[in-house]
Protein backbone atom coordinates (compact mmCIF):
# COMPACT_ATOMS: atom_id res chain seq x y z
CA UNK A 1 0.00 0.00 0.00
CA UNK A 2 2.83 2.33 0.84
CA UNK A 3 4.45 1.56 -2.50
CA UNK A 4 1.30 2.73 -4.29
CA UNK A 5 1.39 6.12 -2.51
CA UNK A 6 5.05 6.48 -3.41
CA UNK A 7 4.35 5.77 -7.05
CA UNK A 8 1.45 8.30 -7.09
CA UNK A 9 3.59 10.99 -5.45
CA UNK A 10 6.40 10.32 -7.89
CA UNK A 11 3.99 10.58 -10.82
CA UNK A 12 2.61 13.90 -9.56
CA UNK A 13 6.13 15.20 -9.03
CA UNK A 14 7.13 14.15 -12.53
CA UNK A 15 4.09 15.87 -14.03
CA UNK A 16 4.87 19.04 -12.11
CA UNK A 17 8.48 18.95 -13.22
CA UNK A 18 7.41 18.44 -16.85
CA UNK A 19 4.98 21.40 -16.61
CA UNK A 20 7.65 23.55 -15.03
CA UNK A 21 10.14 22.47 -17.69
CA UNK A 22 7.81 23.21 -20.58
CA UNK A 23 6.77 26.53 -18.98
CA UNK A 24 10.28 27.86 -18.79
CA UNK A 25 11.39 26.02 -21.95
CA UNK A 26 8.60 26.57 -24.54
CA UNK A 27 9.63 23.79 -26.84
CA UNK A 28 6.45 24.05 -28.89
CA UNK A 29 7.00 27.77 -29.55
CA UNK A 30 10.64 27.12 -30.40
CA UNK A 31 9.63 24.44 -32.89
CA UNK A 32 7.00 26.73 -34.47
CA UNK A 33 9.61 29.46 -34.93
CA UNK A 34 12.06 26.97 -36.34
CA UNK A 35 9.72 25.68 -39.05
CA UNK A 36 8.68 29.31 -39.84
CA UNK A 37 12.23 30.39 -40.58
CA UNK A 38 12.76 32.40 -37.39
CA UNK A 39 16.00 31.64 -35.63
CA UNK A 40 15.65 31.86 -31.86
CA UNK A 41 17.30 29.59 -29.31
CA UNK A 42 15.69 27.87 -26.38
CA UNK A 43 18.01 29.78 -24.08
CA UNK A 44 16.66 33.12 -25.35
CA UNK A 45 13.11 31.91 -24.82
CA UNK A 46 14.00 30.98 -21.23
CA UNK A 47 15.64 34.35 -20.66
CA UNK A 48 12.53 36.10 -22.00
CA UNK A 49 10.58 34.45 -19.20
CA UNK A 50 13.04 35.79 -16.66
CA UNK A 51 12.91 39.29 -18.22
CA UNK A 52 9.09 39.30 -17.88
CA UNK A 53 8.65 39.35 -21.65
CA UNK A 54 6.04 36.95 -23.08
CA UNK A 55 7.87 34.80 -25.65
CA UNK A 56 4.67 34.17 -27.59
CA UNK A 57 4.21 37.88 -28.40
CA UNK A 58 7.78 38.32 -29.60
CA UNK A 59 8.03 35.07 -31.55
CA UNK A 60 4.63 35.40 -33.23
CA UNK A 61 5.43 38.99 -34.23
CA UNK A 62 8.77 37.90 -35.69
CA UNK A 63 7.06 35.08 -37.59
CA UNK A 64 4.48 37.50 -39.07
CA UNK A 65 7.21 39.97 -40.06
CA UNK A 66 9.38 37.25 -41.61
CA UNK A 67 6.51 35.87 -43.66
CA UNK A 68 5.78 39.42 -44.89
CA UNK A 69 9.37 39.88 -45.98
CA UNK A 70 10.45 42.18 -43.15
CA UNK A 71 13.58 41.75 -41.08
CA UNK A 72 13.10 42.68 -37.43
CA UNK A 73 15.47 42.11 -34.56
CA UNK A 74 14.36 40.30 -31.46
CA UNK A 75 16.15 42.72 -29.15
CA UNK A 76 14.31 45.68 -30.72
CA UNK A 77 10.94 44.02 -30.20
CA UNK A 78 11.78 43.16 -26.61
CA UNK A 79 12.97 46.72 -25.91
CA UNK A 80 9.76 48.15 -27.32
CA UNK A 81 7.66 45.79 -25.19
CA UNK A 82 9.59 46.68 -22.05
CA UNK A 83 9.10 50.39 -22.88
CA UNK A 84 5.34 49.86 -22.73
CA UNK A 85 4.68 49.61 -26.44
CA UNK A 86 2.31 47.40 -28.42
CA UNK A 87 4.56 45.04 -30.36
CA UNK A 88 1.87 43.33 -32.41
CA UNK A 89 0.28 46.65 -33.44
CA UNK A 90 3.66 48.00 -34.56
CA UNK A 91 4.45 44.89 -36.57
CA UNK A 92 1.01 44.90 -38.20
CA UNK A 93 1.46 48.59 -39.07
CA UNK A 94 4.88 47.88 -40.63
CA UNK A 95 3.42 45.05 -42.70
CA UNK A 96 0.50 47.24 -43.88
CA UNK A 97 2.85 50.10 -44.75
CA UNK A 98 5.17 47.77 -46.68
CA UNK A 99 2.26 46.36 -48.70
CA UNK A 100 1.09 49.92 -49.47
CA UNK A 101 4.61 50.97 -50.55
CA UNK A 102 4.83 53.48 -47.71
CA UNK A 103 8.14 54.56 -46.21
CA UNK A 104 7.68 53.64 -42.54
CA UNK A 105 10.68 52.60 -40.49
CA UNK A 106 10.62 50.60 -37.29
CA UNK A 107 11.96 53.57 -35.34
CA UNK A 108 9.20 55.90 -36.51
CA UNK A 109 6.52 53.26 -35.93
CA UNK A 110 7.65 52.63 -32.36
CA UNK A 111 7.86 56.38 -31.69
CA UNK A 112 4.28 56.85 -32.90
CA UNK A 113 3.12 53.94 -30.74
CA UNK A 114 4.89 55.22 -27.62
CA UNK A 115 3.45 58.70 -28.25
CA UNK A 116 0.01 57.26 -27.57
CA UNK A 117 -1.29 57.15 -31.14
CA UNK A 118 -2.65 54.09 -32.89
CA UNK A 119 0.07 53.45 -35.46
CA UNK A 120 -1.97 50.85 -37.34
CA UNK A 121 -4.91 53.28 -37.63
CA UNK A 122 -2.50 55.98 -38.84
CA UNK A 123 -1.21 53.70 -41.60
CA UNK A 124 -4.77 52.79 -42.57
CA UNK A 125 -5.70 56.48 -42.67
CA UNK A 126 -2.73 57.17 -44.92
CA UNK A 127 -4.00 54.55 -47.35
CA UNK A 128 -7.71 55.31 -46.91
CA UNK A 129 -8.27 59.05 -46.19
CA UNK A 130 -10.72 60.02 -43.47
CA UNK A 131 -13.62 62.44 -43.81
CA UNK A 132 -14.37 64.63 -40.79
CA UNK A 133 -17.29 67.06 -40.50
CA UNK A 134 -16.93 70.49 -39.01
CA UNK A 135 -19.48 72.03 -36.72
CA UNK A 136 -21.82 74.66 -38.13
CA UNK A 137 -19.76 77.80 -38.70
CA UNK A 138 -21.58 81.16 -38.65
CA UNK A 139 -20.07 84.12 -40.51
CA UNK A 140 -21.32 87.49 -41.81
CA UNK A 141 -20.75 88.81 -45.33
CA UNK A 142 -20.08 92.48 -46.03
CA UNK A 143 -23.77 93.14 -46.77
CA UNK A 144 -24.63 92.15 -43.19
CA UNK A 145 -26.31 88.80 -43.92
CA UNK A 146 -25.29 85.87 -41.73
CA UNK A 147 -24.43 82.55 -43.38
CA UNK A 148 -24.17 79.22 -41.56
CA UNK A 149 -21.87 76.76 -43.33
CA UNK A 150 -21.12 73.07 -42.78
CA UNK A 151 -17.94 71.66 -44.32
CA UNK A 152 -16.51 68.19 -44.82
CA UNK A 153 -12.73 67.91 -44.65
CA UNK A 154 -10.93 64.97 -46.24
CA UNK A 155 -7.62 64.34 -44.49
CA UNK A 156 -4.83 61.83 -44.80
CA UNK A 157 -2.48 60.94 -41.97
CA UNK A 158 1.01 62.40 -42.29
CA UNK A 159 3.23 59.67 -40.86
CA UNK A 160 6.22 61.97 -40.50
CA UNK A 161 4.20 64.50 -38.43
CA UNK A 162 2.30 62.10 -36.19
CA UNK A 163 4.80 62.60 -33.37
CA UNK A 164 4.43 66.17 -32.19
CA UNK A 165 1.84 67.18 -34.79
CA UNK A 166 -1.51 68.75 -33.95
CA UNK A 167 -4.66 66.62 -34.04
CA UNK A 168 -8.10 66.79 -35.61
CA UNK A 169 -9.30 69.55 -33.27
CA UNK A 170 -6.65 71.93 -34.59
CA UNK A 171 -7.50 71.12 -38.21
CA UNK A 172 -11.22 71.71 -37.60
CA UNK A 173 -10.51 74.98 -35.77
CA UNK A 174 -8.34 76.25 -38.62
CA UNK A 175 -10.91 75.25 -41.24
CA UNK A 176 -13.64 77.06 -39.28
CA UNK A 177 -11.47 80.16 -39.05
CA UNK A 178 -10.81 80.01 -42.79
CA UNK A 179 -14.54 79.72 -43.56
CA UNK A 180 -15.32 82.76 -41.39
CA UNK A 181 -12.56 84.76 -43.08
CA UNK A 182 -13.70 83.74 -46.59
CA UNK A 183 -17.36 84.58 -46.01
CA UNK A 184 -16.44 87.82 -44.25
CA UNK A 185 -14.41 88.98 -47.26
CA UNK A 186 -17.31 88.40 -49.68
CA UNK A 187 -19.12 91.54 -50.86
CA UNK A 188 -22.52 89.85 -50.84
CA UNK A 189 -24.00 86.71 -49.38
CA UNK A 190 -25.55 85.98 -52.78
CA UNK A 191 -22.08 85.58 -54.30
CA UNK A 192 -21.24 82.97 -51.63
CA UNK A 193 -24.48 81.08 -52.23
CA UNK A 194 -23.90 81.08 -55.99
CA UNK A 195 -20.30 79.82 -55.76
CA UNK A 196 -19.66 78.00 -52.47
CA UNK A 197 -16.55 76.43 -53.98
CA UNK A 198 -14.79 79.79 -53.65
CA UNK A 199 -14.73 79.17 -49.89
CA UNK A 200 -12.98 75.83 -50.39
CA UNK A 201 -10.39 77.34 -52.71
CA UNK A 202 -9.60 80.22 -50.37
CA UNK A 203 -9.35 77.95 -47.35
CA UNK A 204 -7.11 75.42 -49.11
CA UNK A 205 -4.75 78.20 -50.20
CA UNK A 206 -4.06 79.08 -46.56
CA UNK A 207 -2.08 75.88 -45.86
CA UNK A 208 -4.11 74.94 -42.79
CA UNK A 209 -2.43 71.53 -42.40
CA UNK A 210 0.94 73.06 -41.54
CA UNK A 211 2.29 71.61 -38.30
CA UNK A 212 -0.50 69.05 -37.99
CA UNK A 213 -0.48 65.26 -38.17
CA UNK A 214 -2.71 65.33 -41.25
CA UNK A 215 -2.63 66.40 -44.85
CA UNK A 216 -5.79 68.13 -46.06
CA UNK A 217 -6.84 66.69 -49.42
CA UNK A 218 -10.07 68.62 -49.95
CA UNK A 219 -12.57 70.87 -48.21
CA UNK A 220 -16.14 70.55 -49.45
CA UNK A 221 -19.00 72.83 -48.38
CA UNK A 222 -21.81 70.42 -47.58
CA UNK A 223 -24.50 72.95 -46.65
CA UNK A 224 -25.04 76.71 -46.37
CA UNK A 225 -28.03 78.27 -44.63
CA UNK A 226 -29.01 81.94 -44.39
CA UNK A 227 -29.14 83.23 -40.85
CA UNK A 228 -30.07 86.59 -39.40
CA UNK A 229 -29.66 90.01 -40.98
CA UNK A 230 -26.90 91.01 -38.62
CA UNK A 231 -26.38 94.38 -40.35
CA UNK A 232 -29.99 95.41 -39.77
CA UNK A 233 -29.89 94.20 -36.18
CA UNK A 234 -26.74 96.23 -35.53
CA UNK A 235 -28.29 99.32 -37.12
CA UNK A 236 -31.40 98.94 -34.97
CA UNK A 237 -29.28 98.52 -31.88
CA UNK A 238 -27.26 101.60 -32.84
CA UNK A 239 -30.46 103.60 -33.43
CA UNK A 240 -31.79 102.54 -30.02
CA UNK A 241 -28.50 103.51 -28.42
CA UNK A 242 -28.54 106.93 -30.15
CA UNK A 243 -32.15 107.47 -29.03
CA UNK A 244 -31.29 106.61 -25.45
CA UNK A 245 -28.32 108.96 -25.56
CA UNK A 246 -30.49 111.79 -26.97
CA UNK A 247 -33.14 111.19 -24.30
CA UNK A 248 -30.51 111.24 -21.61
CA UNK A 249 -29.07 114.51 -22.90
CA UNK A 250 -32.57 116.06 -23.15
CA UNK A 251 -33.33 114.98 -19.61
CA UNK A 252 -30.03 116.48 -18.51
CA UNK A 253 -30.88 119.81 -20.18
CA UNK A 254 -34.39 119.78 -18.64
CA UNK A 255 -32.93 119.12 -15.19
CA UNK A 256 -30.44 121.96 -15.67
CA UNK A 257 -33.27 124.29 -16.77
CA UNK A 258 -35.36 123.32 -13.73
CA UNK A 259 -32.39 123.90 -11.48
CA UNK A 260 -31.73 127.30 -13.08
CA UNK A 261 -35.41 128.23 -12.65
CA UNK A 262 -35.35 127.21 -9.01
CA UNK A 263 -32.19 129.23 -8.53
CA UNK A 264 -33.80 132.32 -10.11
CA UNK A 265 -36.89 131.93 -7.92
CA UNK A 266 -34.69 131.66 -4.86
CA UNK A 267 -32.85 134.82 -5.87
CA UNK A 268 -36.18 136.65 -6.52
CA UNK A 269 -37.49 135.59 -3.11
CA UNK A 270 -34.27 136.76 -1.53
CA UNK A 271 -34.59 140.11 -3.34
CA UNK A 272 -38.21 140.52 -2.19
CA UNK A 273 -37.16 139.69 1.35
CA UNK A 274 -34.48 142.36 1.12
CA UNK A 275 -37.04 144.90 -0.19
CA UNK A 276 -39.48 144.06 2.59
CA UNK A 277 -36.71 144.38 5.12
CA UNK A 278 -35.72 147.73 3.61
CA UNK A 279 -39.33 148.95 3.65
CA UNK A 280 -39.56 147.95 7.28
CA UNK A 281 -36.68 150.33 8.01
CA UNK A 282 -38.48 153.32 6.39
CA UNK A 283 -40.73 154.16 9.38
CA UNK A 284 -37.71 154.06 11.64
CA UNK A 285 -35.86 156.40 9.31
CA UNK A 286 -38.83 158.82 9.18
CA UNK A 287 -39.13 158.84 12.96
CA UNK A 288 -35.43 159.51 13.29
CA UNK A 289 -35.75 162.35 10.75
CA UNK A 290 -38.57 163.87 12.80
CA UNK A 291 -36.53 163.68 15.99
CA UNK A 292 -33.47 165.18 14.37
CA UNK A 293 -35.47 167.99 12.72
CA UNK A 294 -34.51 166.99 9.18
CA UNK A 295 -38.15 166.25 8.20
CA UNK A 296 -41.12 168.49 8.84
CA UNK A 297 -44.79 167.70 8.97
CA UNK A 298 -45.43 169.26 5.55
CA UNK A 299 -42.65 167.21 4.03
CA UNK A 300 -44.20 164.10 5.51
CA UNK A 301 -47.62 164.94 4.00
CA UNK A 302 -46.03 165.48 0.62
CA UNK A 303 -44.33 162.08 0.94
CA UNK A 304 -47.69 160.48 1.78
CA UNK A 305 -49.34 162.09 -1.26
CA UNK A 306 -46.55 160.86 -3.52
CA UNK A 307 -46.99 157.31 -2.18
CA UNK A 308 -50.77 157.44 -2.71
CA UNK A 309 -50.32 158.75 -6.23
CA UNK A 310 -47.81 155.95 -6.96
CA UNK A 311 -50.17 153.26 -5.68
CA UNK A 312 -53.00 154.68 -7.80
CA UNK A 313 -50.83 154.60 -10.91
CA UNK A 314 -49.76 151.01 -10.16
CA UNK A 315 -53.40 149.90 -9.70
CA UNK A 316 -54.35 151.54 -13.00
CA UNK A 317 -51.45 149.83 -14.75
CA UNK A 318 -52.48 146.41 -13.33
CA UNK A 319 -56.15 146.79 -14.44
CA UNK A 320 -57.13 144.41 -17.34
CA UNK A 321 -57.83 146.14 -20.71
CA UNK A 322 -61.52 145.10 -20.85
CA UNK A 323 -62.21 146.76 -17.49
CA UNK A 324 -60.49 149.94 -18.66
CA UNK A 325 -62.77 150.09 -21.73
CA UNK A 326 -65.86 149.71 -19.56
CA UNK A 327 -64.68 152.59 -17.31
CA UNK A 328 -64.26 154.84 -20.36
CA UNK A 329 -67.82 154.12 -21.44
Amino acid sequence: MANIYVIIAAGIGAIFLLWLLFYFIPVGLWFTALVSGVRVSLLQLILMRWRKVPPGVIVNSMIAATKAGLSLKRDDLEAHYLAGGHVQAVVNALISADKANMDLSFKIATAIDLAGRDVLEAVQMSVNPKVIDTKKVAAVAKDGIQLIALARVTVRANIQQLVGGAGEETVLARVGEGIVSSIGSADSHKAVLENPDTISKLVLEKGLDSGTAFEILSIDIADIDIGKNIGAVLQMDQADADKNIAQAKAEERRAMAVAAEQEMKAKAQEARANVIQAEAEIPKAIAEAFRSGQLGIMDYYKFQNIQADTRMRESIADTPPDIKEEDKK
